[in-house]
Parts: structure tokens; sequence; C-alpha cells
């Protein structure tokens, strides 16, 4: 028989989803989460603890061949060997992942059973709506709820017209919460998604104070940086994704700084989580309308343009991450025959 210490789990994130699978640990497995993912390493918690464990190569191999790895939040199944050694054995389904795709198409893990993402921007030179509607984007289309996270409230540069443009931007459903990362009031401000056995991610460029932000709300006494003077970007502090306990019994993952996030999903998937132009879309006079610039588009006019743009550009990513190796050759030699052809017309006109 296998004994769960539900209490002590509870407090590292058990929820019903992975209780639900417990059945299938085999007879002596201990029950853990993943807190940290090094090159060969990992570190496991059992509610009262962390240890260092490896991955059985038999587990490795099966993740590989599904297109996934052990990432930070995940609950396995930990078998304790001779000399005292843990090895993970079992992967229990997460309910939800977050991963995005490298320039090569391999999927990159980011973090396991998520109940929200805190997606980080700064109020100085970091703020970038675009890439915020980005990140929203990407863990909608994971089954992850976002939360718009800004820090520096206290130093950022026109604070009060930045959120106002926010809220004009984003849609309603989203929450926005102002911080500053080194105040206590930035616990009370994120409490309602930091209750007992509540998991959140951080989520953001360098710089933006994530590292910041996780001390002061666990207390993790992670290394931070500063940014630099010219642009405003950070200095990469965080070098590995990692889990850390709140007082109040949250957990939080924090992760390294993410310039660029490839889409990691569908394109059907992708363009639900702009919600608000696919149901404007549904007034369009075409039903195929690219809303650029067919007659009777309902979107154009409605939507702000450059969150249009931006919509655009994420569909376009993600068509190109579903392309096979072939596909992607075959297109861009397409583009080099028009290109080739659209120089010579132009030395035609010339001559």
């Amino acid at each position: 028989m296998i004994e769960i210490d539900f209490e002590s789990l509870r407090s590292i994130g058990l929820n019903n989803s992975i209780a639900s699978q417990l059945a299938t640990l085999h007879e002596g497995t201990l029950l853990m989460r993943v807190t940290e993912v090094q090159r060969d390493w990992l570190t496991v918690h059992d509610g009262a603890g962390e240890w260092p464990a490896r991955a059985l190569p038999r587990l490795l191999v099966e993740l590989t061949a599904q297109d996934v790895s052990l990432a930070v939040g995940d609950w396995v199944g930990v078998d304790l060997r001779e000399q005292g050694e843990l090895w993970i054995t079992q992967q229990l389904e997460p309910f939800n992942h977050l991963a995005r795709r490298a320039n090569d198409g391999r999927r990159q893990s980011l973090a396991s059973n998520i109940d929200t993402a805190l997606l980080v921007m700064g109020l100085d030179h970091d703020f970038n709506i675009r890439r915020l509607e980005r990140y929203i984007a990407l863990v909608q289309a994971a089954g992850v709820a976002p939360v718009a996270v800004l820090t520096k409230a206290d130093i950022g540069q026109d604070v009060e017209a930045r959120q106002v443009e926010l809220q004009q931007r984003l849609p309603s459903s989203i929450p926005l919460i102002a911080v500053n990362g080194l105040s206590a009031d930035a616990l009370v401000q994120l409490s309602p998604w930091l209750g007992n056995g509540q998991t959140v991610c951080l989520l953001g460029a360098s710089g933006t104070g994530k590292s910041t932000l996780t001390n002061t709300l666990s207390q993790a006494n992670q290394e931070t940086g500063g940014t630099r003077k010219g642009d405003g970007r950070g200095r990469h502090t965080t070098t590995a994704r990692s889990l850390h306990l709140c007082a109040n019994g949250g957990c939080i993952i924090d992760t390294p700084g993410l310039r660029t996030w490839r889409p990691d999903a569908d394109e059907e998937t992708l363009a639900a989580t702009f919600d608000d132009i696919e149901s404007l879309a549904a007034e369009c006079q075409f039903r195929d309308c690219q809303h650029e610039l067919e007659p009777g588009c309902a979107v154009r006019d409605a939507i702000d343009p450059d969150r249009l743009r931006n919509y655009h550009k994420l569909l376009r990513e993600v068509r190109r991450s579903q392309q096979t190796p072939l596909e992607r050759i075959a297109e861009r030699s397409k583009w080099k025959v028009l290109g080739k052809a659209a120089a010579e017309r132009g030395r035609q006109k010339r001559s």
C-alpha cells in the first residue's frame, strides 16, 4: 500500500487532478514534485524537504518519444534505491504544460501543473505591449490563466497612462496588477492567486523583476541584478527554472528571462485566445476574411491596428512551426523565385 501525506503534499501544490492518478503509482513508490531541473540532476520535494534525484534512462526515452521532458512543477513517482539514491521512475500526467519551440522546431519545456501565469512586465524601458499580448496568447493556449503584473510601479515612467493604455488594449477578463516588487504590499495584491495548494509561474523578460518579486512573495533569497542603462534590458540572474514555497501555502515557479517565445500551439487554439478578434470575425462579410483589405470586415476598424498586426504575426509563426522540414524548404524556394522575379521586373522598368 502506498502511503501519502496529503497535508504535506498539499503545501507543494497537490490538487484533485493529480490525486486522481495516485492509483498509477507502483508499490513502494514515493510521490514528489520536481522543483528544479539541471542537465543531469533534478531536485524533488516530498512536502517536508528537497532531495537530489535522477531520472531513469527508460523514462527519459519514453518522454522524448512523446516530444516532452520533465519540467519544474511535474509530479513524479520516485523510488529509493541502494545507498540512498533517489530515481524518478514515473511522471504523472500534468493537467497543463507550458513549452516553447526552439528555432529548429524542438519543443522546450518550461513548467507543468500551473494554476496561474503571472506575466511580468516592467513599467520602465521594458514596457512592451506586443510581447505581453504574445505571453497572454501562449499561456491561454496551454490552458493556463494569465494575470498581467506590472512591476516597478514605484519608479516606472508614465505609470497611470500605461495602465490605462493596457486596460484599453487587453481583454477585460485579464486581471491587471501594478506592484512594487520590493514591497510587502505585493503579497497582499497577489494573494488571490497564492492560496494554499495553488501554483503560479512567473514569466517575463530579463530585468522585469521576477526574481525580486519571487523573493518578496516567498523569501527565496534568489540573486537579483539591475538593468543596462542604455536600453533598460535586464541581465540574466536566474539561470534555471525553480519552484519556491510561500508562507500562505502557494507555490511560485520562477523562470529565466524570455525575450522570444515561439508558439507551441496549433492555429485554431491560438486564434481562440484572441477572443475579441474571433467574436468580431463572425460579423465579417466573408467567412475567410483575413482582416486586411477585404470589404465588409468587422474587425479592422474595431481592433487596435497594432494588436491586429501582432495577431497576424503569431498566426504566421504557428503555421511555420507546424511545417515539415521539406515544407519549409519549399516555401523558402518559392519566395526566392518570387523575389528574383520582382527584382527582374524592377530592372526592366528602370531600363
